[in-house]
């Protein structure tokens, strides 16, 4: 059976075979963690700005802050709407023990941000002093800082990409791994090499039973265009296809205009004023919590690509996931992911274009279930079916391992 349109087959399959014949069983509830990164500045720290913040779908804020009295102000804020903070503050260096002791306890308190992209030489000095807030906290906060992209040159040092990735974990040993890379240029489009930087960042993850984060770029500037739909959907279901287990938006609030990168149009202005940008977050954020009993403790099977021209280093589609007897999508091509969750399999298909449709044939060898947009299960019947995937989305499907 064809249909045009993604949720146009699932609104057909649903009148076709209802719900309650597909499973009795929900999506477990769940919720991702989702961080607004550069978020409300000090000077606009109150109960309202972090409602608006929470109402556009985060749970957890980051700022830097250059004193005490803002991380508190934040804090204080946070624990109203209830929503945690990345606690930053340039005394967290420098009075380590103090710092944490006063805010350990704090119920708005979600971890401790070290820095930004650092390079390898300053891996020992970022090692100690989380050794520092370890012994302070007593372990019960996690450490978080953000590496580089694969397409910084690390041959000056001697490594490659993956050999930053693994020194960073072996030497600064904190409990999780977050990097960032914003995919979509004016120049390039999708850049190709995203594909193998969370290659790389699952696999080294991986194999240090280590959680990571990645992002999703929703400020315009340089030379990234402005965000649509399809490309913010199309960063967020990538990185959940290939294992993330957090997520985060560089930026919530626009940084300073005069800024030399020249920043615009993120979800909120420099000023505090709301953009189109913020219901365009506001609901992908409502669609990936939705969804988030798909990904939430889910472990990746396999993944590989479809399409004519693979990314590089990225793996192609030889084998079947389980349950899968074929799957085809056009020349643009997708990534495949088949998830673990639980007693559930879910087979994750991302358009890799941000531009057009992509066709989806597939044929399952059991009756298996489609997630549409609100996390409900549609029936897909057993044999060959055909979806349109829209520009930079998603095809969800759920059947038991």
């Amino acid at each position: 059976m064809k249909f045009k349109g993604l949720y146009a087959a699932a609104a057909s399959l649903a009148v076709l075979l209802p719900l309650a014949s597909c499973s009795e069983e929900p999506l477990p509830e769940a919720e991702l963690p989702i961080m607004a990164w550069h978020s409300i500045p000090a000077s606009h720290t109150s109960v309202e700005t972090f409602q608006e913040m929470k109402d556009c779908g985060f749970n957890i804020h980051f700022t830097f802050y250059y004193s005490l009295k803002d991380l508190f102000n934040a804090l204080d804020a946070a624990e109203k709407v209830g929503v945690k903070v990345m606690a930053s503050a340039s005394a967290l260096y420098s009075q380590t023990d103090s710092v944490v002791n006063l805010i350990k306890d704090n119920p708005a308190l979600y971890g401790y941000f070290l820095r930004d992209e650092p390079l390898p030489p300053a891996f020992p000095d970022l090692a100690a002093w989380a050794q520092r807030i370890k012994d302070a906290d007593k372990g019960e906060h996690p450490l978080y800082l953000n590496l580089f992209p694969s397409y910084v040159d690390f041959s000056g040092f001697g490594m490659t990409y993956r050999d930053y990735v693994r020194q960073f974990i072996d030497e600064v040993k904190l409990p999780m791994v977050s990097f960032d890379n914003y995919p979509l240029t004016i120049e390039d489009g999708i850049r190709q090499l995203w594909y193998s930087n969370l290659q790389i960042v699952m696999e080294e993850s991986e194999k240090s039973g280590l959680p990571f984060w990645a992002f999703a770029l929703c400020v315009p500037h340089w030379n990234y265009p402005v965000p649509t739909m399809a490309s913010l959907r199309i960063q967020q279901y990538t990185n959940l296809a290939y294992g993330a287990s957090g997520l985060q938006y560089f930026t919530y609030w626009t940084p300073n205009p005069e800024d030399p990168f020249h920043y615009h149009d993120a979800p909120i202005t420099w000023e505090g004023e709301k953009t189109f940008q913020y219901d365009n977050v506001k609901t992908l954020n409502a669609e990936l919590q939705a969804r988030a009993g798909v990904f939430v403790g889910s472990k990746v099977v396999s993944l590989a690509h479809t399409g004519t021209v693979l990314p590089p280093d990225s793996p192609a589609l030889v084998d079947m996931p389980a349950h899968v007897k074929s799957l085809s999508t056009g020349g643009d091509g997708a990534v495949v992911s088949l998830l673990e969750n639980g007693e559930w399999n879910y087979l994750v298909v991302v358009s890799r274009t941000v531009d057009k449709p992509v066709t989806l044939d597939v044929e399952f060898d059991e009756k298996a279930c489609m997630v549409d947009r609100e996390g409900k299960l549609q029936k897909v019947a057993k044999g060959k079916n055909s979806f349109t995937i829209e520009e930079g989305d998603v095809a969800i499907f759920r059947f038991k391992k």
